[in-house]
């Protein structure tokens, strides 16, 4: 029985679909992922899986990262079998060079895959690789904005497959509190709900909608912020953990100045996704260093940055940012040198409340003494520590955060 890899590619809620041409040997006319045989050893398909990208449609490996591979589907039509193992990539744009084998590409939401005519198994090869409540729950690397994606994706997904408004809602309720301080999820899942009819086809139009609305608040954010940097000058910044709104905000800076640029990272633990930042920012030709937790606040504290950028999980009504720990010290540090603090978030990320739910990273002792732990992921910087939160909207003040915080507020009534 053949093997073949089917990739999905994505970006921005949305995947690629390619409609095989006549220059294929099967399928001619059916859309489909970008896909081909595996080739080598099944353990090593994702070798073959980027032949396909870079064949296919001109996408290297530093221009999509693996987000997962699934559980193989088992295909059979017309007399013939073979076995199918889906990947899901995250492009880091949408850019391709389709090659002849490709009649017609789109990016479109993956629930367009109920509607066409595709090759066998599509849509249960993509549900391998889809994300799901418990994903969304776990994910531990990614910043909030990213994750609330994955949870109207979840959503989206859902509602396509649901028969009643109570399935749907049942999952609604599960993402609005599995990551009780990522106000962004809550905010972004209850708009949906708040705006839908009661069929799931609604919610799903709903989602889809939200997904794309969501994706370019973020972007909108992160070129407020790119402007505010280049407008006052700074050219040393600091940041930690991972807000892909400040990575792509620095991005933008550096495409310009990147020769006069230098970005002071953290680690942060204990995921290290504040390696990946730095990562992202050296290949954009920026100066990138990468320190500890620990010592960033003594860097800041001594004149190391014009300014600190800080994502934010949440913003309070009141104007406090929720962010991971490590937060609190460097805007303190900030405030010893003079140093402005801004934090950058889609105004989605504003809660309707004061409320601060924290999650634990984990037991830091497995000895046998009778010691407690603590050990947040996030922490709270007060509103007097910062010099604002720039959003699509521009940098609000906290009369402008009050009247945002009552809006969301109010999108919790659908669950009433």
């Amino acid at each position: 029985m053949p093997h073949v890899v089917t990739v999905f590619l994505r970006h921005g809620g949305r995947v690629l679909l390619a409609r095989r041409s006549e220059a294929v040997g099967t399928y001619q006319g059916r859309w489909a992922a970008i896909s081909g045989y595996v080739e080598g050893d099944l353990a090593d398909a994702e070798r073959d899986v980027r032949r396909e990208l870079a064949e296919e449609i001109g996408v290297h490996e530093s221009d999509a990262d693996l987000v997962r591979a699934g559980e193989h589907v088992s295909v059979a039509d017309g007399g013939r079998e073979w076995t199918v193992h889906p990947f899901l990539f995250d492009a880091r744009n949408r850019d391709i060079d389709p090659n002849e084998e490709l009649a017609a590409v789109e990016w479109v939401h993956p629930t367009a895959i109920r509607e066409r005519e595709t090759v066998p198994g599509l849509w249960t090869a993509y549900r391998r690789v889809a994300p799901a409540v418990e994903t969304v729950a776990a994910d531990e690397t990614h910043g909030s904005a990213w994750i609330s994606l994955r949870a109207l994706e979840v959503l989206r997904d859902t509602a396509a497959e649901a028969d009643s408004r109570d399935a749907v809602a049942s999952v609604a309720r599960r993402l609005r509190d599995v990551r009780p301080s990522m106000a962004a999820v809550e905010n972004r899942v209850n708009r949906v709900m708040a705006d839908a009819d009661p069929e799931p086809e609604s919610v799903r139009r709903r989602a889809e909608t939200a997904i794309d609305t969501a994706a370019e608040a973020d972007d909108a954010a992160a070129a407020r912020a790119a402007e505010l940097i280049r407008e006052r000058g700074f050219d040393r910044l600091a940041t930690l953990s991972r807000s892909g709104t400040v990575l792509a905000a620095l991005e933008a800076v550096a495409a310009a100045e990147a020769d006069v640029f230098v970005v002071l990272v953290s680690e942060s633990r204990p995921g290290g996704e504040g390696v990946g930042v730095a990562e992202s920012l050296a290949r954009e030709g920026l100066d990138a260093t990468l320190t500890t937790d620990a010592a960033l606040p003594g860097f800041v504290a001594g004149g190391g940055a014009d300014a600190v950028l800080l994502g934010a999980d949440s913003v309070l009504a009141s104007g406090g940012v929720v962010n991971k720990v490590g937060s609190l010290p460097v805007a303190l540090a900030a405030a010893r040198a003079d140093a402005p603090v801004f934090a950058v978030c889609a105004r989605d990320k504003v809660c309707g409340d004061d409320r601060f739910v924290g999650e634990d990273a984990g037991a830091l002792y497995d000895g046998e003494a009778a010691i407690g732990t603590e050990n947040p992921l996030f922490e709270v910087v007060p509103a007097d520590l910062l010099s604002g939160v720039v959003t699509e909207d521009g940098v609000l003040d906290a009369d402008e955060i009050g009247a945002v915080a009552a809006e969301h507020a109010a999108l919790a009534a659908w669950d009433d």
